[in-house]
C-alpha cells in the first residue's frame, strides 16, 4: 500500500511536468490520509488542479468511516466502490515520491523513501468521488496500487501506479472509457528510473513535516 508521500516542490515544477495551471503552494514532506492532496483532473475538457481529501469516500457510503486510501488495480472493475470512478472520475495525484515500511520484526518497521533518479515530480494514478452525506459535499480520492517492481519488492509487494508523459495524458482522457484501455496503464514503474533510500524514524509521526523526513540514513 501507499500510506504516506511527499509533495514539496514549487508549483511551477508540477505545472510544467503535467501541463496544468493553478497548483497550490502547499509543500509537505509527510502527506498523510485524510489530508488535502493536489490532484489533476479534467473539467469541461480542460485540465484543472484541485485540492481534495485523500481517502476515497464512495458516493453510496453511509458515513466517512467507509474510506479507501488505496485501490488495487486488479479489483477496480469488480468493486462497486471503484467501477464508476474508473470510467468517469480518474485523476493524477501529484507527488515527489512515497514512503514504504519494511517489517523487520513484529514490532520494528524500517521506513524507505522511493523517488525518481532525476528528481522529477511524479503522479500517482488515482480515482475520485463526491460524497454528499453531510451538509457540504466531500470530494475525495484514492491512490491506485499495482504489483511491486524489483526495487520495491524487498520492502513491500505493492507500489503506487506511477504515470508520466503519454500514459498520464491517456489516464485523464475522458474519451477513453473502456476499462481494458486504462487498466493496461497500471503497471510497475521501471526500476531503472527509481531510487530507494532508507530514511529515519521521523517520518513515522505525521507531526514531523520537514526535509528530515527524506534525509537518507547513512
Amino acid at each position: 500500500m501507499c500510506g504516506r508521500f511527499v509533495r514539496a516542490k514549487v508549483p511551477d515544477v508540477y505545472e510544467q511536468a503535467f501541463l496544468v495551471k493553478g497548483v497550490p503552494n502547499m509543500p509537505s514532506y509527510n502527506v498523510a490520509p485524510t489530508q488535502k492532496v493536489a490532484v489533476v483532473r479534467m473539467e469541461d475538457a480542460v485540465k484543472k488542479c484541485v485540492l481534495i481529501r485523500w481517502g476515497l469516500i464512495p458516493f453510496w457510503a453511509k458515513d466517512k468511516k467507509t474510506s479507501f486510501i488505496n485501490s488495487r488495480s486488479e479489483t477496480l472493475v469488480e468493486k462497486p466502490a471503484f467501477r464508476a470512478a474508473l470510467k468517469r472520475r480518474r485523476c493524477l495525484i501529484l507527488a515527489d515520491g512515497y514512503f514504504e515500511w519494511k517489517a523487520e520484526s513484529a514490532k520494528i518497521k524500517t521506513p524507505y523513501y522511493f523517488h525518481l533518479k532525476n528528481d522529477d515530480p511524479i503522479a500517482f494514478a488515482g480515482i475520485w468521488d463526491v460524497w454528499k452525506g453531510e451538509e457540504e459535499p466531500i470530494e475525495s480520492c484514492s491512490i491506485i496500487t499495482t504489483s511491486a517492481n524489483d526495487l520495491s519488492m524487498p520492502i513491500h509487494d505493492r507500489m503506487p501506479a506511477i504515470l508520466s508523459g503519454p500514459e498520464a495524458e491517456a489516464w485523464l482522457d475522458p474519451d477513453i472509457e473502456e476499462p481494458a484501455a486504462v487498466l493496461e496503464l497500471l503497471k510497475p514503474f521501471p526500476v531503472t528510473q527509481m531510487l530507494c533510500d532508507q530514511v529515519g524514524p521521523e517520518v513515522n509521526s505525521v507531526k514531523n513535516n520537514s526535509p528530515i523526513c527524506i534525509a537518507t540514513v547513512a
